[in-house]
């Protein structure tokens, strides 16, 4: 590159860094004012830009002129107040600003060498978070982008855990015993997704009865182990979840840990959601019985303010954990230093993003009585909605409500199941279909129910009332 290209990119960086600075400071102050949920059609963005790429430059203006003209308007805007679907997460600006700075960097965390700073930050935001929330303090672990990809690699640990030389030889032709993964039909779905991937095989992820509450229960988790070894099956994992997906429930950690214990049966613990409400004094009990589990995965990204992705991977004995995936090519054998960790050895991935740069942000931003000030903020709106479903005809809340996750719906007397699944799915279409608000549903237990969910750092009470307004309205209009 000559030296007149390489200053004409930099030739007007300050104006157009300076606009996307505007551009981010007006949409952090008022996200609302765009809707939660796009109005555009399936194909609509891909009919708006060409069939190629341009072979020209094109200036900084038309570039981000389009990206307000095309992409803003097919944006679902997760940072919106009233976004109340599926985990409401949200970005800290101060994560932005980090996210940046990491872009700028462009760094690659694989080995000690390739990043020093990265990867050493890393090691220490993994402490950090863990005596935030509890963690064992000699448990080690490792940030990737998603508790799915965490969940994953704690399962290939746990196969490797068995000695079964399935890394070296594979688990196809030679007489390798079937391998079981024990959750409950509440389990997050990439616990299946990672059978898939590690050969174990969906029909080999038993699931495993729940109480009324919605949580594992532990006689027939110890019923369900030993039938499988009866039968000549080798279990491979069980996975306790503090947080599920659709309820929000908790599994008896402390209860499971005896049984996985006792059956010589690794325990993976997915807190990716919950996880982060242990900061909280009245909530560290949701980690009891984690010291006896064998890995733990939370999520940053999910209810900490941080920007997707950032998954933290906690392992008793990370040697299993390096021991599947540690495999050094060549062309990276390059750095001599002893006693560092080289971060690439402990997954998928061998260049890694930077990210733990944006939870040192936060957590420096927030502090622990900043985020223990809005998490109970949201937990406590949480408990108020659920009141106001519970006091009103025709209302009622499905399961409990332990974290800022309610889950509710309405059946008037006389209304069949069929009736009021086909009804409540009215309703959410039509909050929905305005862009004002948008919810997410579920199903429990065979049950359609309606879910709202709160965790941005925006939304306050009068969000959460509207919510409830709009919700009751389309009821009405739908009666």
């Amino acid at each position: 590159m000559s030296e007149i290209e390489h200053f004409s990119e930099i030739e007007h960086f300050d104006e157009d860094f300076a606009r996307v600075e505007r551009w981010i400071e007006q949409y952090f102050a008022r996200p609302e004012r765009y809707p939660v949920l796009p109005r555009v059609a399936p194909g609509e963005i891909e009919a708006a830009l060409p069939d190629a790429a341009p072979e020209e430059p094109e200036p900084f203006e038309r570039i981000f002129a389009d990206f307000e003209r095309v992409i803003l308007p097919g944006i679902t805007h997760w940072n919106h107040p009233r976004f109340f679907a599926y985990f409401a997460t949200s970005a800290a600006p101060v994560a932005v600003l980090a996210e940046a700075l990491a872009a700028t960097l462009d760094v690659k965390v694989m080995l000690w060498r390739t990043s020093p700073a990265a990867a050493e930050l890393e090691t220490m935001m993994m402490r950090w978070l863990g005596k935030l929330i509890g963690v064992p303090e000699n448990w080690t672990g490792i940030i990737y982008d998603t508790a799915s990809i965490g969940g994953f690699s704690a399962l290939a640990a746990a196969r490797e855990s068995l000695g079964l030389g399935i890394r070296e030889h594979g688990a196809s032709g030679r007489d390798v015993p079937v391998l079981r993964i024990y959750v409950t039909e509440h389990t997050h779905s990439h616990v299946k997704k990672a059978a898939i991937a590690l050969g174990v095989g969906l029909e080999n992820v038993v699931h495993v009865a729940c109480d009324d509450a919605f949580c594992m229960r532990p006689d027939a988790l110890h019923r369900a182990i030993d039938e499988d070894r009866e039968r000549g099956m080798r279990p491979l994992a069980v996975v306790a979840t503090i947080g599920t997906t659709s309820t929000t429930s908790i599994d008896p950690v402390p209860e499971i840990a005896r049984i996985a214990k006792r059956h010589n049966v690794w325990l993976h613990v997915d807190a990716a959601y919950a996880g982060i409400a242990a900061i909280l004094p009245e909530q560290r009990f949701i980690m009891n019985g984690v010291d006896e589990a064998d890995s733990l995965v939370v999520n940053p990204h999910k209810w900490l303010f941080v920007p997707m992705d950032c998954s933290a991977l906690y392992v008793r004995d990370e040697s299993l954990l390096r021991g599947a995936f540690s495999l050094v090519p060549e062309f990276v054998l390059t750095t001599p230093e002893r006693g560092v960790r080289n971060y690439m050895e402990y997954g998928l991935q061998l260049g890694r993003r930077f990210r733990a740069l944006k939870l040192w942000f936060v957590l420096r931003h927030f502090g622990a009585r900043g985020i223990r000030e809005r998490l109970r903020e949201h937990i406590a709106l949480a408990a108020e909605f659920a009141s106001w479903v519970g006091a009103e005809p025709g209302w009622e809340v499905l399961a409990p409500h332990p974290f800022s996750v309610v889950c509710f719906r309405y059946r008037a007397d006389g209304m069949s199941e069929a009736e009021a699944e086909a009804f409540n799915a009215r309703v959410m279409q039509a909050v929905n279909a305005s862009g004002d608000i948008f919810i997410s549903h579920t199903k429990i237990g065979g049950t359609y129910a309606l879910r709202l969910a709160i965790g941005n750092l925006r939304t306050q009470r009068a969000d959460v009332e509207a919510a409830w307004l709009a919700i009751r309205d389309a009821a009405a209009a739908a009666a």
